[in-house]
């Protein structure tokens, strides 16, 4: 059976949920918006069959077998819920819920259902961070010692740019750890195998007065001052996290959305005693390899050259790059095959629930932390 979708929410992450469903081929039967008339809006705009009036309509589509939620993260708990109470699979974005507590709840509901819980951490899809993947599980760089790097975006940089993130009724408490840092956070556990067991934080609120629009405003969208109030603001800009792993590797991830000239810079290294690799998101095409007793080298995303493990997450040969839409592609490509293969005890190789409550787990730890001004053990 052909599997079908429909999708709740359509900003800027859920358009790009769209494109990549579409380059699979998988049907989309319909979206659910903010409102009907910006849902009905949507569909007309994006030529999509159906326009759903409520969770609860959608929820009772037979002809719907997959959600997609692009929702803001206060949303994501009950629309989960209810949708795997419906015999629905669903794949959120992150993070998955607000605390651990609801993300607990619902990796126990998607085992009491028997239904498919995936999340949308992308970026380990991008063919060079699966390639980097496969050299540290081979052994390629030794054991591994230290792993660090950063997340960098300036799209929050002036006290006039807005988004719904910056409330945390809305988006959580943390911010910028939580909206970008658990994409790093998940990269560093999945590329090397190895949990964070402790770790130590600093966060801060670089702008804590903004202009908030007076009206609705998209991702990314600029809005006239005059249309704007002043609010304060106590989420995350910025955020530094000393880092052990169970592995005994030690590390740094830095988050920042007032980083001027940095668009989303994604830069994780991992040291090893026998080499290094260094990805880097504005240049995601080629991965570097760091030697001491010989030349380093820049491998190119390439089929041919990558491990097999990795390439098949190339869709294209050398010379012809891939980014970020891309990702979503793969990631899509890997949900929707697993449930198309029908064994759903077979382990799973894409982001899961339980990804994203350990990333919720963190993001507790990582709060405690900056409360106590000490190290802090994950989970304790």
């Amino acid at each position: 059976m052909k599997l079908h979708a429909a999708i709740v929410g359509l900003g800027f992450v859920g358009r790009a949920h769209l494109e990549a469903l579409r380059r699979l081929g998988i049907p989309v039967e319909g979206v659910l918006g903010s409102s009907p008339e910006r849902g009905r809006a949507a569909r007309d705009s994006l030529g999509l069959p159906r326009a759903y009036q409520s969770l609860e309509e959608l929820a009772a589509d037979t002809s719907v077998q997959v959600v997609h939620l692009c929702t803001p993260n206060h949303l994501h708990f009950h629309e989960a819920s209810q949708l795997l109470r419906a015999g629905k699979h669903v794949l959120c974005e992150k993070p998955l819920a607000l605390d651990s507590r609801e993300s607990a709840a619902l990796v126990s509901l998607v085992k009491e259902t028997g239904c498919v819980g995936g999340i949308a951490y992308n970026l380990r899809y991008y063919p060079l961070c699966q390639e980097a993947r496969a050299l540290i599980q081979k052994g390629e760089i030794g054991q591994v010692k230290l792993v660090h790097g950063s997340f960098l975006q300036d799209w929050l940089l002036f006290a006039t740019d807005w988004n719904w993130r910056l409330e945390a009724k809305l988006g959580g408490e943390l911010r910028a750890v939580s909206d970008i840092g658990t994409h790093w956070l998940d990269l560093a556990m999945w590329m090397t195998g190895s949990s964070v067991s402790e770790l130590c934080a600093d966060l801060a609120t670089v702008l804590p007065t903004r202009r908030r629009p007076t009206g609705p405003v998209e991702s990314f969208q600029q809005v006239d001052a005059d249309e704007t109030e002043e609010v304060m603001i106590s989420t995350d800009d910025y955020g530094s996290v000393l880092l052990r792993f169970e592995n005994d590797a030690h590390g740094v991830m830095t988050v920042s959305q007032v980083s001027a000239g940095r668009k989303a810079r994604l830069w994780i290294e991992v040291n090893g005693s026998q080499g290094s690799l260094v990805f880097n998101s504005e240049s995601p095409n080629t991965l570097w390899i760091g030697r001491r007793d010989r030349a380093c080298e820049v491998l190119p995303k390439d089929p041919r050259l990558q491990s097999p493990e990795s390439r098949g997450y190339a869709a294209y040969p050398a010379g012809h790059p891939e980014g970020y839409p891309d990702t979503f592609v793969q990631l899509f490509k890997d949900f929707y095959g697993y449930m198309a293969a029908g064994d759903l005890r077979a382990p799973r190789k894409f982001p899961t629930f339980e990804t994203g409550h350990e990333e919720l787990v963190l993001c507790e730890a990582i709060a405690e932390s900056v409360q106590k001004k000490s190290w802090v053990t994950v989970g304790a």
